[in-house]
């Protein structure tokens, strides 16, 4: 074998966003805030879910999920941008970039799995009901919950394990805020091709077989919500299942907007720009549509603050 006249890459740069500096303090002031607001309204679903009696439904325990999910998948990517951000640094080390982009990966394909299966959720809801408690129980929730797990690391280790000999001979420096797959294969000086063919096919295998479950539980749904007799009913129904039809609509969209690649030297760009609102902007969205849409969310919320403001009476007193 050739010799190499290089060294083992220890350290990478994240170019992050912009170099303006304007920009980069209204970036920095925009992701703080999403992020804080994120965390909080993840976190309320949260406890919310473990507290409240009436939230212990199987609906609420892939919702806990889902909001401990979005918690983790912006937590493994915002705060470091920030930092970077704050101090200038924009160095990471070869681990560090590793396992965010192993987090990062986890959690969005755990998501997708966890989508498709709180859309069967309410398919059994609305289309079975009378079977719902038997079908949906504690104990196959949790299998659930587990399965979206397991698929995820099934999904992404190959990849990532192949990844991780990869070669870096010309370049450390990687066009995004984040260690996302696409630009660090493009600056690797190893062969890449089958990483990148691995990348896609897990990519579309994860995103057409989620879509899928999620368009056929959507397509009985309607249909089923249809054929109710009453306008109530009816009404009812949909605002049940609307709010994840939204969260569905949003996270599938903006991956769909990833994958169909514009030119490459918009790619980019285009690409930093939609991974941001990704990472900031629907984490934070998804407690508020769950919560504004839904009615034993929002009496919980009420109880809990009742509860704590007749707490602090009774202190005062």
């Amino acid at each position: 074998s050739r010799m190499r006249n290089q060294t083992a890459l220890t350290t990478f740069i994240l170019l992050g966003l912009t170099d303006d500096p304007w920009l980069q303090i209204l970036t920095f002031i925009f992701l703080f805030l999403s992020y804080m607001l994120s965390v909080t309204g993840n976190l309320t679903i949260i406890i919310l879910t473990l507290v409240d009696s009436h939230l212990k439904t199987p609906m609420y325990l892939f919702l806990q999920n889902f909001s401990f999910l979005e918690i983790s998948f912006t937590t493994a990517c915002i705060p470091r941008f920030l930092y970077s951000m704050s101090s200038g640094d924009r160095s990471i080390t070869y681990g560090a970039c590793a396992s965010q982009l192993l987090f990062i990966d986890l959690f969005a394909v755990t998501e997708f799995f966890l989508l498709a299966t709180m859309s069967y959720d309410r398919y059994v809801a609305i289309c079975k009901p009378l079977h719902y408690t038997t079908i949906m129980s504690n104990r196959v929730c949790k299998n659930f919950i587990l399965f979206c797990w397991a698929a995820a690391l099934v999904i992404i280790l190959p990849p990532i394990s192949l990844g991780l000999g990869l070669e870096f001979c010309d370049s450390n420096v990687i066009d995004h805020f984040c260690c996302d797959a696409s630009p660090i294969l493009k600056i690797s000086c190893s062969d890449t091709w089958l990483i990148e063919q691995m990348v896609i096919a897990c990519a579309v295998f994860t995103f057409i077989i989620t879509l899928m479950c999620v368009v056929l539980s959507y397509i009985y749904i309607i249909r089923t919500i249809l054929r109710f007799p009453s306008a109530q009913r009816k009404k009812k129904a949909f605002s049940t299942y609307s709010s994840h039809m939204i969260v569905v609509s949003i996270t599938y969209g903006s991956c769909i907007f990833i994958y169909v690649k514009p030119t490459a030297k918009d790619e980019v760009a285009i690409n930093k720009g939609i991974s941001l609102l990704i990472t900031s902007i629907s984490p934070m969205l998804n407690p508020f549509i769950y919560t504004l849409r839904n009615k034993p969310v929002k009496q919980a919320f009420k109880d809990s603050m009742k509860k704590k403001c007749t707490l602090l009476k009774d202190v005062k007193v």
